[in-house]
């Protein structure tokens, strides 16, 4: 027999029991389901769980000089195009200290700053500190006297959005008005920001007497190399004397982080072993009852030349035809009821395509070791014992 007619005669039992085989190919459609559910749900789940570890700053350190030093350590004007160098570093940003005393209008007592500092910020600070603007616009490397306030600045200010198409609202620093542009969202990485009053590092400098100095160094790098990156900062920012730079340790959320993306291998390599295990008995009970059911045809073939493996071939073929047809119809329905539900969820999608590619896969190879006694055993029936 050739291929093709192998492939008819072991879809034959499909044809003529078409109900029954849809009932056949729904429990192995449902262990596929279940397999592609519970991979994709878990890693979609997983990964928004990942994305808010990472918006708790895993890869972020922050680096300043050590306090009550005598004299006071400065870290070099440079120090930002230095640490940008470092290979495994993704972002690098600045903010400084400029001793100025910000005020709503002239008529505040000049000492009295709400106790709210004026920071000098380099290019690229946002992105550094995962931060983002909830109203108006960001003051990104400006020399022009503006200023963007933090969270908690704004709030005691008295200007809690910067409203387009009106006249932008003004504060006091030192001698001189900037237009206040912008107003940052809430920062919870670095509450010292949201308490300050952000200028351009030009604008610093050309109008606060700023020297250019910064005061703390914020850096983002590769999560896998982020232990490399804080050994190297001290000697980076201050090679003289590398002991009096101060780095934060890498957040806590980062090993929670690690934690997470191996938490849920064992269970989805155990749930999806079940799944498989029910779906594969049930197709191997179909084909034990396909075979004693049609032990009259068996023998007829047998008597008129059919050979062992033409009879084990045939219903091999339809136990694995079977188990392909209910693998791809799960695979279809593990994919939509995974996207329905992150979607519902709010999570991004996560559907791994060695799961996809697994269920079909698996799926064939279930309908292999599921058909193989069941087609061994119609092989071996005698024509005579199958005819009686």
């Amino acid at each position: 027999m050739t291929p093709a007619d192998v492939l008819g005669v072991g879809l034959l039992g499909i044809r003529t029991r078409p109900l029954r085989a849809a009932l056949s190919a729904l429990g192995i459609s449902l262990g596929i389901a279940t397999l592609i559910v519970v991979t994709g749900i878990p890693a979609s789940s997983q990964a928004a769980l990942l994305d808010q570890l990472t918006a708790l700053g895993t890869n972020m350190l922050r680096a300043e000089p050590q306090p009550n030093q005598t004299p006071p350590v400065v870290l070099p004007e440079s120090a930002v195009g230095s640490v940008r160098r470092i290979g495994p570093v993704t972002t690098a940003a600045a903010v400084a200290n400029t001793h100025a005393v910000v005020r709503r209008s002239d008529r505040v007592d000049p000492q009295d700053g709400s106790g709210l500092a004026v920071l000098a910020a380099s290019p690229g600070l946002l992105p550094a500190l995962n931060g983002s603007v909830q109203s108006g616009r960001f003051i990104e490397a400006s020399d022009l006297p503006v200023v963007a306030l933090g969270y908690v600045a704004a709030s005691r200010l008295g200007i809690p959005r910067v409203v387009p198409g009106q006249p932008p609202p003004v504060v006091l620093i030192g001698t001189t008005w900037y237009t206040v542009t912008g107003v940052l969202a809430p920062m919870p990485l670095e509450p010292e920001v949201e308490r300050a009053v952000l200028v351009g590092w030009g604008s610093a400098k050309r109008f606060l007497g700023f020297d250019g100095h910064p005061t703390v160094v914020y850096v983002k790098a590769r999560e896998d190399a982020i232990a490399d990156v804080r050994a190297v900062l001290p000697a980076t920012l201050n090679p003289s004397l590398p002991g009096l730079v101060q780095v934060s340790r890498p957040s806590d959320a980062l090993a929670a982080k690690q934690a997470t993306q191996t938490a849920f291998s064992a269970l989805f390599l155990g749930l999806a072993g079940v799944a498989l295990l029910v779906g594969g008995v049930g197709v191997a009970n179909t084909m034990f009852v396909s075979v004693l059911e049609r032990r009259r045809e068996i023998g007829l073939r047998r008597a008129l030349g059919a050979t062992r493996g033409n009879i084990r071939d045939q219903f091999l073929t339809e136990a694995v035809a079977l188990s392909g047809l209910g693998g791809c119809a799960g695979t279809v329905l593990g994919v939509l009821v995974t996207l329905g539900y992150t979607t519902y969820q709010g999570w991004p999608p996560v559907i791994p395509v060695s799961a996809v590619a697994g269920g079909v896969f698996g799926a064939l190879v279930v309908g292999v070791l599921a058909g193989l006694h069941p087609s061994l055993r119609a092989a071996r029936m005698p024509p005579t014992q199958a005819l009686a």
